[in-house]
């Protein structure tokens, strides 16, 4: 049955009906593994005192599947493994059935999506051609890359939903189970046979409790996921699983390719001491902008899975926010991560907030990139509004050609780039990046021009701000008067922002006022095109790392001028006014509030932007400068001592 487009609904019957063949192989089975190594843990699944039945047993219906009952000790036995994971008590635990319960639904999802897959492309009727021996020679190829098409949908099928339906039930426990070896592909049953005999050794040597059970389990679906999803890359047969979407609607998983379902990651309730925008004080044009930013993601259309603010041009897909330390960067985080939050919850919208720190960083190689990965995937996720920040991006992102920088480092720094404008980068507008750092300068040039806008995150600034920032952290558990001041006027965010922008109708480092006044002596006012042009020229031979990519960064910074509204509270507090409504509809009154892009905007965008790159060159040059003068002093001494030594 259809449900939307080209989703079509995975009937329940069709996966109840794989019930018991799921059972079978968690009871029971034989498999000699060909690629992997077993692991020192023993073969043999614990098994209770005799007498003591753990749980109901079920004989297979399909003909050749072996069940627990005629196993041979040496083979997997996945319930009675689950059921040793709590020490040895003769009962099962809630945690443990839901494990089993997990691997039983996402064993009989796999079967009937694999059963779908062969009637859609013609592999049923292959089978029952071979086994009549009347399958022809010229089709054995098609049968054979058919078969291994098979086995790979139904492994990542297997995984992904084992991840999800596991997701609501992760603890903090953390395992790492390693690269997956015995990936198999001859056809589905051998595959997914592989599959639990390797889950099997990772459940023996990793699952000490319950709560590494889970741990153990999922980290498995998601190497699994990992490992099929790159075989796919380059297997045939594979376009009507790509090209259709399919639905279990009991759960609301959803099968879209080789792509992790929604809640396959993350999932855990946030948990954060927000700050309400009159707490950040100062930083007028970073709040202004994380503010209408929180607005902006709130128009996305789920049934579209596209916002009209980025198909319009005026969305903020990654930003950067640098200033000196304390000046107010995670203050800011509280206050967007706040906003997204409340107005979620007002609408009923489901809203992600994930951090890449350097707990991130592993030595395990590849494993940091595959954490960065899943942090990008987790956060890009259509059926959620997303917010994801990378805090002192600095030390988590290695910069290219830096000795200094980890393998990890560098693993995190490739896939940030290729995720956040590589040539499979989608930005729907569900979701934005913030990069935070005390010392951008120490980022990779490729990395830090990635970041479409730039928030100076520089702190109280005024002597009004000074007072304001004051009050507050004092609170009001004192009798000191306030004085002669308007608590908090000057964050009234509309005067604040008009004046930090009209602040950068010139620039404000050396290097570029240099370049603003010489290019300004020759042309005169910057009032067309061909003289913006002229400009921004001439700031690339001053600096060639401002390249076409700044320039682009620009032209989007000036098209998020042109939304230089905030949408109007009343919306955010009535979903019916603008969020529920549809896409078209939504795009219209958007169109309806735009404003006119001028020579003024473009202009202070050029200088806010190159302002912030000559800033990061100066610091950057400098503090290379600073380390050279260091060494040079160090090897002075090491030869003053080395020559009175030998004298």
């Amino acid at each position: 049955m259809s449900l939307s487009g080209n989703q079509m609904e995975l009937r329940e019957e069709d996966i109840r009906a794989h019930y018991a063949a799921a059972v079978a192989m968690l009871e029971g089975f034989d498999h000699a593994p060909r690629l992997a190594k077993g692991r020192d843990a023993g073969a043999a699944a614990p098994q209770r005192s005799p007498g003591i039945v753990g749980h109901r047993r079920f004989r297979s219906t399909t003909p050749g599947m072996v069940t627990r009952s005629v196993a041979r000790p040496e083979g997997v036995h996945l319930l009675a493994r689950i059921e040793a994971a709590d020490g040895g008590d003769a009962l099962i635990s809630p945690l443990q059935a839901t494990v089993m319960n997990a691997l039983r639904r996402a064993l009989a999802v796999s079967l009937a999506m694999g059963e779908a897959y062969a009637g859609q492309t013609g592999l049923a009727a292959l089978k029952r051609a071979n086994l009549e021996g009347s399958l022809a020679a010229d089709r054995r190829a098609e049968f054979s890359e058919l078969l291994a098409a098979e086995a790979l949908v139904s492994l990542h099928v297997f995984a992904n939903a084992t991840a999800f339906f596991l997701a609501p039930h992760a603890s903090e426990a953390v395992v790492e189970v390693g690269a997956v070896e015995e990936l198999l592909t001859d056809n589905a049953q051998l595959a997914l046979h592989g599959a639990l005999w390797e889950l099997d050794q990772d459940i023996a040597a990793f699952a000490s409790d319950e709560p590494r059970l889970v741990a153990t389990v999922s980290a498995y679906a998601e190497q699994l996921m990992e490992k099929v999803s790159l075989r796919a890359q380059g297997a045939a047969r594979l376009e009507a699983f790509h090209s259709a979407s399919w639905k279990v609607e009991a759960e609301g998983f959803v099968i879209q390719g080789f792509t992790p379902a929604g809640k396959a990651r993350g999932g855990q309730a946030l948990t954060m001491a927000f700050k309400a925008p009159n707490e950040v004080v100062g930083n007028h044009i970073a709040k202004y902008q994380a503010m209408r930013l929180s607005k902006m993601l709130m128009a996305y259309d789920f049934e579209r899975k596209l916002n009209p603010f980025a198909e319009l041009g005026g969305f903020i897909f990654t930003f950067m926010g640098d200033g000196k330390p304390g000046t107010g960067k995670t203050t800011l985080i509280q206050m967007m991560a706040g906003l997204i939050h409340g107005y979620c919850e007002v609408a009923g919208y489901p809203f992600r907030y994930q951090n890449l720190s350097t707990d991130n960083i592993d030595s395990y190689q590849g494993k940091s990139g595959q954490n960065a990965k899943a942090f990008i995937n987790n956060v890009l996720d259509p059926g959620v509004i997303g917010f994801g920040t990378i805090d002192d991006i600095d030390q988590l992102a290695g910069k290219r050609g830096d000795r200094q920088s980890s393998a990890g480092q560098l693993e995190i720094t490739a896939v940030l780039m290729e995720s956040f404008a590589g040539a499979n980068t989608v930005v729907r507008g569900n979701c934005t990046f913030g990069m935070f750092s005390n010392y951008p300068e120490n980022v990779d040039d490729a990395l830090r021009q990635r970041a479409g806008a730039r928030f100076l995150v520089d702190g109280p600034q005024t002597r009004d701000d000074y007072i304001d920032i004051l009050a507050l952290l004092m609170g009001r558990k004192h009798d000191i008067p306030l004085g002669d001041h308007k608590l908090y006027a000057a964050q009234e965010i509309r005067r604040a922002v008009a004046a930090s922008f009209e602040g950068h109708s010139r620039p404000h480092e050396a290097g570029l006022v240099n370049v603003f006044d010489r290019v300004h002596d020759t042309v005169g006012p910057l009032d067309t095109i061909a003289k913006l042009g002229t400009y921004l020229k001439a700031i690339q031979q001053a600096d060639d790392r401002f390249t076409g990519r700044a320039i682009k960064n620009i032209t989007d910074a000036v098209k998020v001028r042109a939304m230089d509204f905030e949408l109007p509270d009343e919306w955010m507090e009535q979903p019916e006014l603008f969020l529920f409504k549809g896409y078209d509809e939504k795009l219209a009154m958007i169109e309806d509030l735009r404003v006119p892009i001028t020579v003024d905007m473009v202009v202070q965008e050029i200088n806010r932007y190159a302002d912030s790159e000559f800033r990061y060159a100066d610091k950057s040059d400098e503090a290379a400068i600073e380390a050279a003068v260091r060494d040079m002093g160090r090897m002075d001494e090491a030869k003053r001592r080395y020559l009175e030594g030998r004298g």
